[in-house]
């Protein structure tokens, strides 16, 4: 039992840092009050963000809990042999997001784009002067080596339970 709600404990703790730093990593870059300030929009802004956070949970329940948010397999169990107007419905949702995921990444890449002209600037005002470049190959290193072993070791294949 106290085994058990250790890891729940730890579990929910981890999530949480996780979202955190997702989180400080969109306020930090600007992303959202730059979507309100290129359409005009600004009097949305708190929607816009509340909508972040909303897509941003949906994902970790649809992600962790993935074993009952099988739309497919219910569709199946209750209405068979529809399976081309499932495979349509799936088409379609997959464009959709496709479409939305695109778009918000390549935004996000911009945006991260644009912060990384301040490293420069940090570098000088911290006295930063030799070594920088080892550090960045150094980041961009740990980070192949870590998609490689993700991908060799295939956790990505692995189920929740």
């Amino acid at each position: 039992m106290m085994r058990s709600f250790f890891l729940m404990f730890t579990g929910v703790g981890y999530g949480l840092l996780a979202a955190a730093g997702v989180f400080t990593v969109l306020a930090a870059v600007g992303l959202v009050p730059r979507f309100a300030g290129k359409t005009h929009t600004g009097k949305y802004v708190l929607i816009y963000e509340e909508m972040v956070i909303f897509g941003t949970l949906t994902g970790c329940v649809l992600s962790v809990f993935s074993r009952y948010c099988q739309f497919g397999a219910w569709w199946q169990g209750h209405f068979p042999g529809h399976d081309a107007l499932l495979r349509g419905i799936g088409v379609c949702w997959q464009a959709v997001f496709g479409l939305f995921a695109g778009m918000f990444i390549g935004c996000l890449a911009l945006a991260i784009a644009e912060m990384l002209d301040s490293i420069p600037i940090l570098t000088r005002r911290i006295s930063f002067r030799h070594g920088l470049g080892l550090a960045i190959v150094s980041m961009a290193a740990g980070k192949l080596c870590g998609s490689l072993l993700y991908f060799w070791t295939e956790l990505h294949r692995t189920t929740g339970g």
